[in-house]
């Protein structure tokens, strides 16, 4: 079984705990408050600037044959997901530039970008957000909002291309041939993170 493989089956209960949180729960009915939707966005516009960061910095130490993976997926948080905050901020009265970071953003942020200083274990650190979010999406797609900024959420994540994204940080994290347990370890950290994460502040 490969490392990625692996760590989907020790992943998939944190998925279903995101799937039952509150915050989620709201957005797949279509009915969360918009607050507290707001409150997140601002939050996770946070986040995925750093998390650029580290791609920006695994891009650094990567093998040749991976160097285009992480930029490509660099370029794609920059102009695909957070295009779609800063669409969503204007619908949501989101201030996506004097947000300040909470404790949990700050915890994960931070526990993210000293993970990257090691190749192999920033591939495992961020590998929660990217298959996680694949994963939510394709399940939340499956029964979607009529709220149509909702669904627009939703779909972002749902689409095959975001998949796909996942499906190269899989392979990465599988060629780089990480210590078994100390994969497991970062990847359920990040879990945690992730499920923490929707506890808006």
């Amino acid at each position: 079984m490969t490392t990625s493989r692996r760590l989907h089956e020790l992943g998939r209960p944190l998925v279903e705990a995101q799937l039952a949180h509150p915050t989620v729960a709201g957005i797949a009915r279509g009915d969360l408050d918009e607050r507290v939707f707001r409150s997140w966005l601002e939050q996770d516009y946070l986040y995925l600037l750093d998390y650029v960061r580290v791609f920006s910095r695994l891009a650094w130490q990567a093998p040749d044959a991976h160097l285009g993976d992480l930029v490509d997926l660099a370029h794609s948080t920059w102009h695909e997901e957070l295009s779609l905050h800063r669409s969503l901020a204007g619908k949501f009265g989101a201030d996506l530039e004097g947000a300040v970071k909470g404790p949990a953003c700050a915890a994960y942020t931070g526990w993210l970008l000293e993970a990257a200083a090691d190749y192999a274990d920033g591939l495992a650190a961020l590998y929660p957000c990217m298959w996680g979010y694949a994963e939510l999406g394709a399940r939340l797609a499956q029964n979607p909002p009529e709220e149509p900024r909702y669904r627009a959420w939703i779909d972002t994540y749902a689409d095959p291309g975001f998949a796909a994204l996942a499906r190269r940080c899989a392979q990465m994290l599988d060629e780089a041939g990480p210590d078994p347990d100390r994969a497991e370890h970062l990847f359920m950290e990040g879990m945690r993170h992730e499920l923490a994460f929707w506890d808006v502040p």
